[in-house]
């Protein structure tokens, strides 16, 4: 489990309560909003920079 973590409501995630929230380092932990309590999936860096470098691009 992340703990002590700040986590953010993603930029990409809708309004209709389809959200997905991160918190950011060394490593990006990615989690549900509203199942939380099923824990998060991680990511190096590197990674998660590159993903989100392809959704801006539209290439996914």
């Amino acid at each position: 489990m992340v703990k002590n973590t700040a986590w953010h409501k993603s930029t990409y995630s809708d309004t209709g309560g389809h959200c997905v929230e991160v918190t950011e380092g060394v490593h990006t932990f990615v989690r549900d909003t509203q199942h939380r309590h099923l824990g998060h999936l991680a990511f190096p860096a590197a990674e998660w920079d590159a993903f989100l470098a392809a959704l801006r691009r539209d290439t996914l």
